[in-house]
């Protein structure tokens, strides 16, 4: 399945967007747009369905409702968040919504103003029911959140459990150890990369470092023999072995690769995991322009062998560049007084004229996220 369409309202930088998406999707925005926080949304949601999750959880991870509520939202102040999910773009099967609000006395909890979901267009659950109106402590929870209750609509949770996002950030990998505050739930920036993938079955794990590494030669000649091994303390490592004038003089550990090399084996190793949707920030991080420019006909070629999505969030021209970029596979954010607007290219005739025109989703999208008045940027004495 894929999320066809996403509906927010006053959700954190929007206080209302309804867009459309793809198995691509390329989100563009200027600084401080909402592009990470789109994407939390999605995250939200898995947050609430995986286990040791749930509503209340998700939220206080967030800094409660204060924190997530858009600072637009005036007299109608509840979140709401809703998804479609398809079996192939066009094909709507599922509809899951909910409304968060707060209490108005007591503890103030936040609780559910409604959830609802819908199977192939007909209604399956509709709350509050006359039981949460029974005992309204029951809206502190999603029925998403509960094996119990979720039975008519487990494919929904378990198709929002299985969203993956990976943001590596070389330093956390290199030295987790020096980091002593609590991992991050699902550990999305990669502390515990490595160990992930000791513990990935053998045959598998093998098979994917062969793929990287025959895709990583091609970005860095000299590289070859990619493998993980454990220490004399059992701590796991990848190692691979560089060309030198002294035969097998040149292994080198993770603690001794560069960024991009790590970011590239971080990418690679989550194309290859799985079929879920996977949430990329920023992939161009640390990489060299020519790769870059490269990273949307590799996910093309990866959704021609897979069910999956994938999301990107980008300011890079070198990766919008690739003209085979749609218009509907982008989503142009611009902030506003009343909150950020999200428009998919499709909807917006100049982006779409100047791809039909032969130019590259650069140069029609990118300017549209360059905030005003950049001649004036300076820092003065």
């Amino acid at each position: 399945m894929l999320i066809s369409k996403l509906t927010l309202k006053n959700w954190r930088n929007f206080k209302s967007i309804d867009i459309d998406l793809t198995e691509r999707v390329f989100i563009v925005g200027a600084n401080a747009s909402g592009k990470s926080n789109l994407l939390d949304a999605i995250r939200f949601l898995k947050d609430i369905v995986k286990p040791g999750g749930g509503l209340q959880s998700s939220l206080t991870q967030r800094g409660g409702m204060s924190k997530v509520r858009c600072l637009s939202a005036r007299k109608s102040p509840d979140i709401e968040i809703e998804v479609e999910l398809s079996e192939t773009p066009g094909d709507v099967c599922w509809r899951y919504a909910i409304g968060i609000t707060q209490q108005s006395r007591g503890q103030r909890l936040p609780v559910l103003r409604f959830e609802r979901v819908w199977k192939n267009g007909a209604p399956v659950i509709t709350r509050p029911e006359q039981s949460d109106r029974d005992d309204d402590m029951r809206l502190t929870q999603t029925y998403l959140e509960q094996i119990s209750a979720n039975k008519d609509f487990r494919p929904v949770a378990q198709f929002l459990d299985s969203v993956r996002y990976l943001h590596l950030v070389p330093q956390l990998l290199r030295s987790s150890e020096q980091y002593k505050g609590a991992a991050t739930p699902d550990d999305p920036y990669g502390r515990n990369f490595l160990e992930m993938i000791a513990r990935t079955p053998e045959k598998t794990r093998r098979s994917r470092l062969k793929k990287i590494e025959g895709a990583l030669k091609q970005a860095v000649p000299q590289m070859s023999g990619l493998v993980d091994m454990k220490d004399d303390a059992g701590v796991p490592h990848l190692e691979v072995l560089y060309e030198h004038w002294r035969p097998n003089a040149g292994r080198q550990r993770e603690d001794q690769f560069s960024d991009g090399t790590l970011r590239l084996i971080g990418l690679f190793w989550s194309l290859l995991d799985g079929d879920s949707p996977l949430l990329l920030e920023e992939p161009e991080l640390s990489l060299n322009a020519a790769i870059v420019r490269r990273l949307p006909n590799l996910f093309s070629q990866l959704l021609r062998r897979k069910s999956t999505q994938i999301f990107v969030t980008t300011h890079s021209w070198d990766l919008l560049s690739d003209k085979g970029i749609a218009a509907e596979e982008i989503v142009v954010l611009t902030p506003s007084s009343e909150g950020t607007k999200a428009q998919v290219g499709a909807q917006n005739e100049a982006i779409r004229t100047m791809l039909e025109s032969g130019l590259s989703a650069a140069d029609a999208a990118l300017p549209l996220a360059t905030p005003e008045n950049l001649e004036l940027f300076e820092l003065t004495a």
